[in-house]
């Protein structure tokens, strides 16, 4: 599907870990170009048409994101380097000024280092508490769960949309209505979710949501931080400089500029917003409908194949992503990845920034295979093709 859009997939290569960064398609490429080739000016600083040209792309990308994910304004679209800044930027500059010694934050084991450690600081910081909704059997969040785990100290409850190991869809919609009943906020990791299913925040009721460029067809790099804007409002910028600020004079008259500006601090990431820009186009013409059904084929065609290799531990097989993480017995799972390279089929093997997962899983380290729209069930037949054969992989692994 739309193979041949991507300049990197006319080699002899089957990439396979689209969790970790997708392929980017020529016209994102082509963008970025023109704008070092022809426009190569700072955004939001010259008074001259090039700088003009910069503004006018870079504030349509804000249009288009904001249209993308249904937010109300543009100024709950504040551009960043990625999710993992986006996060620590909702988690440091809101609720570290929020956040009380006893406050309660609800996570998972399931998530990823950008959705924890950022609170294991603030656990540090100010004395609150990070607990721990249950997976279910299939290492699911349902809301059964949600609602036991919250007390009356509930404050916040922080979770991926997707998670990237086992690749489960959260019911988002339905945690956000019982946390707002209960007064508990929502902050929603975006980073495997918004580049596979369409995802709308207003209907979601969503407080914050942090989501990449690069996993979406997109360039590293750049990321978006979505805030409803009467709760912006109260994020203190975590960086200080040039253009956020309307003047300075002494420590007691700084004044800074609305948002989503004074969240922007410094030259941004021009080329990497105009390419999110041009991959947000290609995405939306794809369409996702057809870019979920087409996951969810490819998926349910790698399990039906893999299932019946007895040497083959699947962990996740229930899973409605294009997230397939599993162990070959008694092989390590980076030796498994290095085996599959020699073939140029492109894998993730570890703990996927996931290190706390262990404790419910059972296992460290896993191979994942993460699949986007643009995969083929050939490339399937050639990666089970590989691991069917037990012995040939222990004896390339000698």
């Amino acid at each position: 599907m739309n193979r041949a859009d991507f300049p990197l997939l006319k080699q002899d290569i089957i990439y396979l870990d689209n969790g970790a960064t997708s392929l980017k398609p020529k016209c994102v490429i082509d963008k970025m170009n023109d704008y070092y080739a022809n426009y190569s000016a700072n955004a939001h600083r010259g008074d001259y048409d090039l700088s003009f040209k910069v503004d006018q792309e870079y504030e349509q990308t804000r249009e288009l994101v904001k249209e993308f994910i249904n937010a109300k304004c543009l100024e709950e679209i504040v551009f960043t380097s990625g999710t993992t800044e986006s996060l620590n930027m909702i988690i440091n500059g809101f609720f570290g000024n929020l956040l009380e010694a006893g406050d309660e934050v609800l996570i998972t084991t399931s998530e990823h280092a950008s959705n924890v450690l950022p609170w294991f600081r603030l656990v540090k910081k100010l004395g609150i508490k990070v607990n721990y909704i249950p997976l279910d059997s299939n290492y699911y969040v349902t809301m059964e769960n949600v609602k036991k785990s919250i007390t009356d100290k509930t404050k916040v409850i922080s979770l991926a949309g997707i998670t990237n190991v086992i690749g489960d869809i959260r019911p988002i919609k339905e945690i956000t209505k019982y946390a707002h009943d209960h007064n508990i906020f929502v902050v929603i990791d975006g980073a495997q979710m918004v580049p596979h299913v369409k995802t709308d925040v207003t209907d979601l009721d969503i407080d914050f949501l942090a989501f990449s460029g690069h996993k979406m067809c997109g360039p590293t790099g750049v990321g978006v931080l979505y805030g409803k804007k009467e709760l912006l409002e109260h994020l203190e910028p975590i960086n200080l400089g040039g253009g956020m600020n309307e003047s300075f004079d002494s420590p007691d008259t700084v004044y800074l500029k609305p948002l989503p500006t004074r969240l922007e601090a410094g030259t941004p990431n021009i080329a990497g917003v105009i390419g999110l820009g041009e991959a947000i186009r290609y995405l939306n013409k794809i369409g996702f409908e057809n870019i979920v059904k087409e996951e969810h084929n490819l998926r349910k065609y790698l399990i039906d194949k893999l299932l019946p290799l007895k040497h083959i531990d699947i962990i996740n097989i229930e899973s409605d992503s294009g997230i397939v993480a599993f162990n070959v017995n008694n092989i390590f799972s980076q030796d498994v990845a290095y085996y599959l390279n020699k073939y140029n089929i492109c894998v993730r093997a570890g703990n996927h920034c996931a290190k706390i997962l262990k404790s419910s899983v059972g296992v460290t380290n896993t191979v994942r295979v993460s699949l986007y729209f643009y995969n083929t069930y050939e490339e399937i037949d050639n990666l089970v093709e590989l691991l069917s054969d037990y012995d040939k992989i222990v004896r390339e692994m000698i």
